[in-house]
């Protein structure tokens, strides 16, 4: 595939500092996604290319869509639910609060409506743990001994769950049992040790194909469904973070992407860091699945 043939637009001037974590409402048409480091939810319609803020307060990583006016969000040590209609913040429960340089980052729903998220510390490898809240209320660590979570994801058959460990530069693929939520049989999908970028946040399309966003790499790489590298679409900044499909056809690959770290060199470089952008793609991507099914 040529990357020629995938247009990229900004759609929206956020200059954020960690923009992460974009959410497609199948529903409402509306991407959601967070500002990390800003606390800050944004709730973003690109028909119309408003932009509406939640300011939550602290650290808050991942949002998954919980039902009508309601999100399931990660903050700091806390799964919190978020009422986009009052702004009101109700905590579900708290993790690893023993662990001051522990917290929570990248999150997302499997499709039978369980939201995975896993830890991070911000002070040494291998002290982050993934979980599995499930909408009875159960909490399951799932894996233990990660480094940075990130780039979950489900294949279209629902056997497969992707996970990547950024620090590690490896996305991973697991056994996954979509009855019980288990995994198993971990393997490396793709190994990026030799590219100088760190893969993020991922996306899967209708095909299997894996979408895989490049911190300090400045595009997005497609990897089929046996972990070759098929396509790579460049980007304007250096840092994009997370992508999903969305759109009415889900075709279109929305990308966040961050300005924090940078020099005053390298944002002049790449001046709309914190923006998002929009691949325009010809596969149709997965749905965002919602917490609760």
């Amino acid at each position: 595939m040529s990357a020629t043939k995938y247009p990229v637009s900004n759609v929206l001037e956020a200059r954020a500092r960690l923009g992460e974590g974009p959410v497609w409402d199948d529903q409402t048409e509306t991407l959601y996604w967070v500002d990390i480091y800003n606390h800050r939810v944004h709730q973003f319609s690109p028909s119309t290319g408003q932009d509406r803020v939640f300011k939550v307060g602290d650290v808050v990583s991942c949002v998954a869509v919980a039902g009508a006016q309601k999100l399931i969000m990660a903050m700091r040590h806390d799964l919190v639910y978020l009422d986009i209609s009052t702004g009101e913040m109700t905590r579900i429960l708290t993790v690893e609060s023993n662990k001051p340089h522990n917290r929570f980052n990248e999150g997302k729903c499997d499709p039978q409506g369980r939201f995975w998220v896993g830890s991070m510390s911000l002070q040494e490898r291998g002290q982050g743990t993934l979980y599995r809240y499930d909408p009875d209320g159960s909490l399951h660590p799932m894996e233990t001994g990660t480094s940075i979570s990130n780039g979950l994801g489900w294949s279209p058959d629902q056997r497969t769950f992707y996970f990547t460990d950024s620090p590690l530069k490896t996305i991973y693929a697991y056994d996954y049992e979509a009855r019980t939520g288990d995994i198993r049989n971990r393997r490396v999908f793709a190994d990026l040790t030799r590219e100088p970028s760190y893969p993020d946040g991922l996306a899967v399309d209708s095909e299997g194909g894996v979408w895989s966003a490049q911190w300090d790499g400045g595009c997005i790489l497609r990897f089929a469904p046996d972990g070759q590298e098929v396509l790579r679409v460049p980007l304007p900044v250096k840092r994009p973070t997370g992508c999903v499909f969305g759109g009415k056809d889900l075709k279109s690959l929305y990308v966040a992407s961050a300005s924090v770290g940078l020099s005053e060199q390298e944002i002049q470089e790449s001046f709309y860091s914190g923006d998002l952008f929009c691949i325009q793609t010809d596969v149709m991507g997965l749905p965002s699945y919602r917490f609760g099914g």
